[in-house]
């Protein structure tokens, strides 16, 4: 069993409160006292407990880290990122999972505020969270990822994400696609908005008029994305092109496509986006939208670790840049 401060007082003869000073670095304690305590815990194999010593110090070494769907293949990426550069700097992540629920996003937040973490990376889906973390009496640094309002009076580390959807239906229309659909995400978050510019922007800079029922909001998932594509192939006039606000929707999209006895790409192009690792399996080779997902989470580390140390102004701006992968699936 993990001895306590008071183990420890009893075996050095001094009061609970010079321990506590002394594993603590409180300066009012001798140098010699503070030596023989801190060797004599060291033998008893004293651990500090770390949410006591938050509390005590009002701060913590741990990073609250949420995402939307932790089943989704981008997230971990992005977690294994961020936690490889916060054990390098002595911090330790807490991973949560709002799983696209408003409510629960809030909930979450209010928790992790609640354990004194020291500083927040989310990928937020509701903008009213923000106001939450405002609200916060703590001073915790957050760094919002990709689905935050670029207005947004904190940190954000984002994608461009319209670059990206340009980039997709501009292949598609060098490919001699004219009917292509948009099937995106949800509808009422920054990145899906700003995937839907870019996929309009495309159409717009080639005189091809959008057609209002080729353009369907899902969730993210592979069911939705097999579901949305479903419904398009029963139009009278089907779409001969698709891109997908994420890789997951448009895996969905391929396999309602080969349901119905249709070939990809000959029948229906598919392009999606994220670049997830099955994207590049010989099975699918999915064309994608490719953006640095782990080098992403080092980066909001290292901005939560700057803001920690005092560097920089809350409101940094860090905007990364995204690229084609053109695979068999267009």
């Amino acid at each position: 069993m993990n001895p306590t401060i008071k183990d420890i007082a009893e075996k050095c003869g001094v009061s609970y409160a010079t321990v506590s000073r002394a594993l603590s670095g409180h300066p009012y304690v001798k140098d010699e006292t503070r030596e023989r305590i801190i060797k004599i815990a060291r033998q008893m194999g004293y651990r500090p407990n770390a949410v006591a010593l938050g509390l005590v110090m009002r701060k913590t070494t741990t990073i609250g880290f949420m995402v939307p769907d932790i089943t989704n293949p981008v997230f971990p990426e992005v977690a294994r990122g961020l936690e490889d550069a916060a054990l390098a700097a002595g911090y330790t992540v807490f991973l949560c999972n709002s799983n696209w629920d408003k409510d629960r996003e809030l909930r979450i937040i209010d928790i992790l505020l609640q354990q004194r973490v020291s500083g927040l990376v989310v990928f937020l889906c509701s903008e009213k969270s923000v106001d939450l973390i405002r609200r916060a009496k703590m001073d915790t640094k957050t760094v919002c990822i990709s689905n935050m309002s670029h207005k947004s009076a904190m940190t954000l580390l984002y994608i461009d994400n319209e670059l990206g959807a340009r980039q997709a239906v501009e292949h598609l229309i060098e490919r001699g696609h004219r009917a292509i659909a948009c099937i995106g995400g949800l509808e009422d978050t920054a990145a899906n908005r700003e995937r839907l510019k870019g996929y309009h922007q495309a159409l717009q800079n080639h005189g091809i008029a959008a057609c209002s029922d080729f353009v369907r909001f899902g969730d993210y998932r592979l069911e939705s994305g097999h579901a949305i594509m479903t419904e398009l192939l029963r139009l009278p006039a089907r779409p001969t092109a698709v891109f997908a606000a994420n890789d997951l929707l448009a895996l969905g999209a391929i396999s309602a496509i080969k349901e119905h006895g249709l070939r990809v790409p000959e029948d229906v192009a598919v392009v999606g986006f994220d670049d997830i690792q099955l994207a590049s399996l010989p099975e699918i080779q999915l064309s994608s939208i490719s953006w640095p997902k782990y080098e992403l989470g080092k980066i909001a580390f290292e901005l939560v670790a700057r803001c920690l140390e005092g560097e920089g102004p809350p409101e940094d701006r860090v905007l990364l840049q995204p690229t084609l992968v053109v695979r068999s699936t267009s």
